[in-house]
């Protein structure tokens, strides 16, 4: 909406008369004579702001152009105008060159335009939603430039979004709820220029499933290497915000994640992503063979029971270990944070023995930054990412189909952990 209409300070009603129209629309022939810079819609724009700002400055005066100063001269010299000042906006119209009406004693203060803004119509709201869809500054340059006929600075630009990083803070270390039943964690790498150093930084992601069944991203964490000790903080800081108990935490086998959670949350089970022990798994086989590999393991993910994936399990060992031992030392290894699924019915199992969920959020990410080589900070990043997700989650919907099912289940399940209004 126009500041002009929101400011509460003036109040207009609008009459537009198809008399005034006919006046104003009597030159018009063609649409260069009415959009554009230098067209009468940007003239209108213009003249309605002059006319604004001397409107505010005579209520701060308390007295209109030639007329006496209320009280006379028994209350000492009284404040006046004192001409006007040039002012360059930029609008979605283009460069509109304003006169900023002055006082005697420089204590005005326009509300319409208030000092040192240097943009009109949402202009730095356009900067932000251009940044947040993955353009970088050369391209916003271009783009305002193209389509407003604009040209802006590169600070501009990075002042328009320096207040993106507060806000980024705050909803860093809001407060969560105490208890979501789903939370998968998951990283993409990138290339961050860090304490002078250029390099590649993994980025951590928390995407949650709430009681409601709808998806939310608790935070997000920068690391050079994962490990126990980063996990430990990461898990700690969860518990801080609030995060009193998870059900089910499903990772793609991030190093040190398990024993750092088991020490924060020690009743949360741990299920490793079953897709990602596939791939793992097909990378010791030749493309030949694949087909037939990827069938036999899954007998074993597929399996009804955890006690028929064990069977399934030993099946393959015995005819594949003499080709491929590492595959079946692999399942092996990793088994108790492999099976925790078979506890659950089908619309459970289907949202935890993978991570898509966060995957797909990380694919969104790694579009919208395609086009960045290299991030000049970890906050520069933080921004784009945040303001991504805005415009992602928006779209986002129920979660999880039959989500009243398997909240039934949870409820009972973990009865004791369920908290009372969910029961």
């Amino acid at each position: 909406m126009c500041p002009i209409i929101q400011n509460q300070h003036i109040r207009m009603k609008p009459s537009i008369t198809d008399a005034l129209l006919d006046e104003l629309l009597k030159n018009y022939s063609q649409p260069g004579g009415l959009l554009g810079p230098d067209g009468l819609l940007t003239e209108l724009k213009k003249r309605l702001i002059n006319r604004v700002l001397d409107s505010e400055l005579t209520t701060h005066l308390g007295y209109d152009k030639h007329q006496s100063p209320p009280g006379g001269s028994s209350e000492g010299t009284p404040n006046a105008r004192n001409g006007h000042s040039a002012k360059t906006l930029r609008s979605d119209d283009g460069k509109i060159a304003i006169k900023v009406p002055r006082d005697r004693n420089g204590d005005f203060e326009p509300t319409l335009v208030p000092k040192h803004q240097r943009e009109f119509d949402g202009f730095d709201e356009c900067i932000v939603s251009l940044y947040s869809r993955g353009l970088g500054v050369r391209e916003i340059q271009q783009h305002l430039l193209e389509i407003y006929k604009v040209e802006v600075s590169t600070a501009l630009i990075t002042n328009a979004t320096a207040a993106v990083i507060e806000e980024v803070n705050i909803w860093q270390n809001r407060s969560l709820d105490p208890v979501y039943p789903i939370v998968y964690f998951d990283a993409i790498i990138v290339k961050i220029r860090h304490e002078g150093k250029v390099g590649n930084r993994a980025i951590y992601l928390a995407l949650a499933i709430n009681l409601e069944g709808k998806k939310e991203v608790l935070g997000m964490w920068s690391s050079e290497n994962e490990g126990a000790r980063f996990w430990l903080g990461v898990a700690t800081e969860l518990k801080n915000r609030g995060l009193q108990d998870i059900f089910i935490c499903c990772v793609d086998g991030l190093s040190g994640f398990g024993p750092a959670l088991e020490a924060v949350y020690p009743q949360c089970r741990v299920q490793r992503c079953i897709v990602h022990q596939l791939r793992n798994s097909l990378k010791y086989v030749n493309w030949k063979e694949r087909k037939a590999i990827a069938a036999d393991l899954k007998t074993i993910y597929s399996a009804p029971t955890e006690k028929a994936a064990r069977a399934a399990l030993e099946a393959f060992r015995a005819t594949h270990d003499a080709r491929h031992p590492a595959i079946g030392r692999s399942w092996e290894a990793h088994w108790h944070e492999l099976t925790p699924f078979f506890n659950f019915p089908p619309e459970i199992r289907r949202i935890i023995y993978t991570t898509n969920a966060v995957e797909s959020l990380n694919s969104s990410f790694r579009k919208i930054s395609r086009h960045r080589n290299l991030f000049p900070s970890v906050d520069s990043l933080f921004k784009l990412f945040y303001l991504s997700l805005k415009n992602i989650s928006s779209k986002w919907t129920l979660t999880v189909p039959n989500w009243p099912r398997a909240l039934s289940y949870f409820a009972i399940e973990f009865e004791d952990r369920m908290p009372n209004h969910h029961q």
